[in-house]
């Protein structure tokens, strides 16, 4: 087995993730190879059946999650091919598994060898590019041959791996001319233009980690230095993946993440040895340029411990055990172990205290349950007593306090949850009158950090707050993206860095990103909401969303002229790779945890309802609203 594929021996198949059908052959046809044959799978998941070509042995082991079932190669130029073949050819090598595109470049006239870029962006579009001789013939003349290339664009990924969903038309030219007798392509746009089916084939999201900026409030206690904040990006995923995935966290966060979160990685810092791979303890030895030689023990660990999420997220099917960084030499100048990484830094998704799940109950009491247990409880303190109505819950993230909000929309309350604890007055008093439920308060959410969010809203306009630990005065988060539009709901990341947002537009709500930037000084911090921008661009109407892992939310909503669904999405507003999750009737809210491992819970027209693992919703109270885990 080579370097690059001891991560691919699989321990287990995470949760919501498919198990790839394993490939047992190879066949090579007049466009493309492409492996085929499916043990044990439906012949739909994979490549169509050449009807011509050799048939080759191909390593028959095991692949994990990582390796797709189709493996694509491209097939170099045929003599005498005219130019629109010369260029579906050129697009077809492009979706090949090469490191370098080496057949494609066989396409290209000298000139273009030397500057085509391939790596400078990736268009994905609906379906693959296809020529419009009708709106502009292809033409041949004394200056060579034009194909135009014509699609639906959905989304561009730009050369630092970062995904933004950009629909559009897409138009380009393709120009060829003859060297000797042959036709080369010429001049071409750079970067690669890709269907959605190749681009998910060829491509995987990974998510890299930086070390949450608190800026102004970074003396704070609570805003640790070790809080890690996922960065999704999309990597292609067979070619050297483990080194991919760090020489991408080498080159910093992507533009939307650079303001707020930082690299302990000393600037030029690069690998030393570009051949990555764990070793037969599942570890990983890293070889760093001169420039992260020098750093002493505190920020070596913390740049071991981003390459080991980062790492550990390429690999998912395997855990890692050690990560050691090394200088050009091999000598040692720190080592990090899965033990150390997940008590010392704190990363989304790898906390290992992912808590109860919480709901309201017929009894207007705010109840707990355990994944084992069978019947909620009570909590203490006096949301447990059924005396406070409630429209809304959230508990706190070390689950010692809850905060809500009274069933009129109009109070907030905020009271520990211990026996014998007595409720307070509000602690904030909506200006809107609520008339309806979609005034008033929303539904409070607690960061990491132990701070309270929450937006008042009224039918003309939004104020999104932050109470810092729950208590004291109000303070106002300037959103400037907002404008007239109006906030429904909210959901802060547990980094305090990220918060997702639902917003009402002339009848229509989306699902919108924020990055929260704390300015100002530390005695008055100033903290705004920036670039908003749409998760999930293809629903009109979003019911619910929750945060369901380091970079994914699990979302629900109906596209225009559908019905409801839910589905997970990636914070970079692509699909998420997760299974698609069954159906259940009339979704109000849905609450997930950071943990990927436990169960879904949502309010539904069966009442509150739980997805287990690997299973079907199960009802666990016929009655009951607001399902939360804290957070």
């Amino acid at each position: 087995m080579g370097a690059e594929h001891r991560d691919e021996r699989a321990a287990r198949t995470p949760r919501f993730h498919r198990r790839a059908p394993r490939v047992t052959g190879v066949a090579r046809t007049g466009r493309k190879a492409v492996l085929l044959g499916c043990a044990g799978a439906l012949l739909a998941g994979c490549a169509s059946m050449p009807d011509s070509g050799d048939v080759t042995a191909a390593d028959p082991s095991p692949r994990a999650d990582g390796d797709s079932q189709v493996r694509v190669y491209g097939v170099p130029p045929q003599d005498g091919a005219q130019p629109t073949n010369i260029v579906r050819s050129f697009l077809d090598a492009t979706t090949s598994d090469e490191a370098d595109f080496r057949t494609a470049r066989m396409y290209l006239a000298k000139s273009a060898k030397q500057t085509w870029r391939p790596f400078l962006a990736t268009n994905v579009l609906q379906e693959r590019p296809k020529s419009e001789p009708e709106a502009q013939p292809s033409r041949e003349g004394a200056n060579g041959y034009t194909v135009t290339l014509a699609g639906s664009q959905v989304a561009k990924v730009d050369a630092n791996h970062a995904y933004t969903p950009e629909e559009k038309p897409y138009r380009e030219t393709i120009h060829l001319i003859k060297e000797g007798d042959q036709w080369r392509i010429d001049r071409l746009p750079d970067g690669l233009v890709l269907g959605q089916s190749d681009f998910q084939r060829i491509y995987r999201s990974v998510n890299k980690y930086y070390f949450a900026s608190y800026k102004s409030e970074s003396d704070d206690p609570k805003a640790g230095k070790n809080v890690l904040v996922a960065d999704p990006v999309y990597l292609r995923q067979r070619i050297k993946p483990i080194t991919s995935s760090v020489e991408a966290l080498l080159t910093g966060p992507t533009d939307w993440l650079d303001r707020v979160t930082t690299s302990a990685f000393p600037p030029g810092t690069r690998l030393a040895a570009r051949d990555l791979s764990l070793d037969d303890a599942n570890a990983l030895q890293v070889k760093l340029s001169k420039q992260a030689v020098n750093t002493d023990t505190a920020q070596c660990k913390r740049m071991a411990a981003q390459l080991f999420f980062t790492v550990q997220d390429m690999t998912r099917a395997s855990r890692i055990s050690q990560v050691e960084l090394q200088d050009p030499s091999g000598n040692s100048l720190c080592a990090l172990t899965q033990d150390q990484a997940e008590r010392d830094f704190a990363a989304p998704g790898h906390t290992g205290h992912s808590g109860k799940e919480y709901f309201i109950d017929a009894e207007h009491r705010v109840v707990a349950m355990s994944d084992a247990a069978s019947e909620p409880a009570p909590v203490g303190g006096p949301f447990g007593t059924g005396k406070t109505p409630l429209r809304s819950v959230a508990v706190s993230r070390g689950e010692t306090t809850a905060a809500g909000v009274s069933g009129d929309g109009r109070y907030l309350y905020v009271s520990g949850l211990e026996d014998g604890v007595e409720r307070a007055g509000p602690l904030l008093t909506s200006a809107s009158t609520a008339k309806n439920a979609d005034e008033g308060l929303t539904a409070p959410s607690w960061d990491g950090l132990g701070d309270l969010w929450i937006a008042d809203r009224d039918a003309h306009r939004s104020r999104l707050l932050r109470m810092r630990e729950g208590k004291g005065d109000p303070e106002e988060v300037s959103v400037p993206g907002l404008g007239a539009r109006r906030i429904k709901a909210i959901k802060v990341a547990a980094d305090g860095i990220r918060i997702a947002i639902l917003v009402e537009d002339k009848g229509r709500t989306t699902l919108q990103l924020g990055r929260v930037e704390r300015d100002g000084t530390s005695a008055h911090p100033t903290l705004s909401v920036q670039e908003l921008r749409p998760i999930a661009p293809q629903l009109e109407d979003v019911v619910a969303a929750s945060w369901a892992g380091g970079s994914r939310l699990v979302v629900v909503g109906r596209e225009a002229g559908g019905v409801q669904q839910m589905q997970f999405m990636e914070t970079d507003g692509s699909a998420s790779d997760a299974q698609t999750l069954p159906g259940v009737n009339g979704v109000k809210a849905v609450a997930a945890s950071e943990d990927e491992t436990r169960p879904l819970i949502a309010d539904a027209a069966e009442g509150i309802v739980r997805l287990p693992t690997d299973s079907n919703w199960k009802t666990v109270a016929k009655d009951g609203t607001a399902p939360v885990y804290p957070g």
